[in-house]
């Protein structure tokens, strides 16, 4: 008997559904313990840089951040909080926790990606956006820096349902959502701790946000409807945004990932840049990159690796690495990007904390 194309379609999005069934807050899994033990993580030590280390900082071109940088200028600096959100697929989670190690191998802070009150590396998609919302303000508040967003198929759309939340109208009031905790503030608004002003957490501006191979069958899920209209049309709640497209992904891609239909665009001022990566791209494990630090040349291929500046490209690998090279392109965009905005962040805040020096 044939299944009309409807019916297999709620079929496999309620199947999806159940995959990703988990109590909404960040919970400890198998695949964590691949890592450190789970437990709180320590608030980084205050950043009371030298005038020296503030010097070399300030010099730091975004654009062109290489391994020695990290290793002589920004080791033992803070840096943006990034949150990774994966999707409902069984290996999309252990897939984010591979990304998170590579993160950390290359020389990003782990106390800057580890959840502080159980030790996990990534949220799921199930985790109502309004909380994330509200937990980027607060850990702007304490940290000093604005955090970033990496979402990955599912987790892809609530990043950018979290930029819909933040673009919304003054009248609408979002609460601070503390991470310790993990409860809610009686407050809407926090102090903004480069100018100490106080400010509502609807309006806040991330600087980078990035989802890969969000869209597709993931659309029918019926939590991610309300963004079916409004998916590929990015707020001004970001300053800077890349999308991730393949071909052959039912999953991640509208009509199978062809097409201007899986282009995203600014609505506003927002930079808005798209990437085709290769079609051999497993949807569910373009995150897994950890296995990349095994390779020096590999991780010094991605430190120097320039995107880009089309509104839409597709990168080709021009070189054949005897490792597995797999995902590498990928990696080597967002980790530029994230490199980036971790200077152009700390930059920030030494203005505002130096601004005579």
């Amino acid at each position: 008997m044939r299944i009309p194309g409807q019916w297999a379609i709620l079929g496999l999005s309620f199947a999806l559904f159940l995959t990703g069934c988990k109590t909404a807050g960040p919970q400890p899994s198998s695949a964590t313990a691949q890592f450190e033990d789970l437990g709180p993580t320590p608030a980084p030590p205050a950043f009371e840089p030298t005038p020296e280390i503030r010097k070399r900082i300030m010099a730091l071109d975004p654009e062109h951040v290489s391994g020695k940088d990290i290793q002589e200028v920004l080791a033992g600096a803070p840096a943006p909080r990034i949150i990774n959100i994966h999707g409902g697929l069984l290996p999309v989670e252990g897939s984010m926790l591979s990304f998170s190690e590579f993160l950390v191998g290359m020389g990003y802070p782990r106390t800057s990606i580890r959840n502080p009150r159980d030790g996990t590396y990534t949220f799921g998609y199930y985790v109502s956006s309004e909380k994330i919302s509200g937990l980027l303000a607060w850990y702007y508040e304490h940290e000093g820096l604005r955090p970033m967003l990496v979402g990955h198929s599912q987790g892809g759309i609530q990043a950018i349902k979290v930029l819909y939340k933040l673009a919304a109208e003054p009248t609408r009031k979002i609460r601070v959502w503390n991470p310790l905790t993990w409860e809610a503030e009686d407050r809407y608004d926090f102090v903004d701790p480069l100018t100490r002003v106080r400010r509502p957490v609807v309006g806040l501006r991330l600087p980078y946000v990035t989802v890969v191979v969000a869209g597709g069958l993931g659309r029918a899920l019926p939590n991610q409807w309300s963004m079916n209209g409004k998916l590929r049309k990015i707020p001004d709640s970001v300053e800077e945004f890349t999308g991730f497209q393949k071909g052959m992904d039912m999953l991640g891609g509208d009509f199978f990932g062809y097409g201007g239909s899986n282009n995203y665009e600014a609505s506003g001022k927002a930079v808005v840049r798209n990437v085709r990566l290769p079609a051999a791209y497993a949807h569910g494990t373009i995150p897994r990159t950890k296995h990349l630090l095994q390779d020096q040349k590999i991780v010094d291929w991605i430190n120097d690796y320039q995107p880009s500046h089309e509104a839409v490209s597709e990168p080709r690998l021009d070189v054949k690495f005897e490792s597995d090279d797999a995902h590498i392109l990928w990696a080597a965009e967002v980790w530029h990007d994230l490199k980036k905005h971790w200077v152009l962040e700390l930059q920030n805040l030494l203005r505002a904390k130096y601004p005579y020096a």
